[in-house]
């Protein structure tokens, strides 16, 4: 089966329903067309997410999450995603969602960068919004 392993780096958060978790990112890919190879989460807090943004993405900014598509093979899924649980905890207070729907929509959101889904636009940011929230409608836990 596909590997879809979630890390910790300076923090000690842990991801709850990690069986579904993984069922719902592997299903979100495989609806895309695409084949999941191996995908990383890695939870870390604000400082070590905006050392890797400034190290990879010259950004000084803090940012919720930073993904790095490793893939070798076109239609084959291999990355790596960080995702700061700050910003995670700060956001969920600050849109109302809550933690973990706050954490469910930048995981999706991590894996639709990989299926190819951008943000740079309005036009495409509108786009990958409609996409978390059509897969995030399809959770079953």
């Amino acid at each position: 089966m596909p590997a879809i392993n979630f890390f910790e780096e300076d923090t000690t958060f842990k991801p709850k329903q990690k069986t579904q978790l993984r069922q719902w990112i592997r299903d979100t890919v495989i609806a895309e067309g695409f084949k999941l190879k191996e995908l990383n989460y890695i939870f870390c807090s604000d400082a070590y997410l905006l050392q890797i943004n400034q190290q990879y993405l010259d950004h000084d900014t803090f940012t919720d999450i930073v993904t790095f598509d490793n893939s070798e093979v076109e239609g084959e899924i291999v990355g790596d995603i960080f995702i700061s649980i700050d910003r995670i905890r700060e956001n969920g207070a600050k849109f109302k969602t809550g933690e973990t729907d706050e954490l469910h929509r930048v995981i999706i959101h991590g894996a639709l960068h990989l299926l190819g889904y951008t943000d740079k636009s309005v036009v495409t940011k509108q786009k990958m919004t409609q996409k978390e929230d059509e897969y995030l409608a399809k959770r079953n836990f």
